[in-house]
């Protein structure tokens, strides 16, 4: 079976660590105004998750995780 880091291009990687850095972003600013307090629970539980398995895959070792570590760290 071939290994998926096999398969993804240095293009396709960088559009993972942006969809995650799209992630970091939104958490880091925060409730929108006028979202309910239950929609902003589920949005940062599902942009946490998003994040833990983004850092847990093998093809992003060698990128900058301290921005997705931090915004985890920080929403968790």
């Amino acid at each position: 079976m071939t290994d998926i880091i096999d398969t993804l291009t240095a293009e396709e990687i960088a559009r993972h660590l942006s969809a995650a850095m799209d992630s970091v972003n939104l958490l880091a600013a925060g409730k929108p105004e006028g979202m309910e307090d239950a929609d902003w629970a589920d949005t940062v539980a599902r942009n946490v998750a998003h994040l833990e398995i983004m850092v847990a895959k093998d093809f992003m070792q060698d990128q900058d995780l301290a921005p997705l570590n931090a915004a985890i760290a920080a929403n968790k």
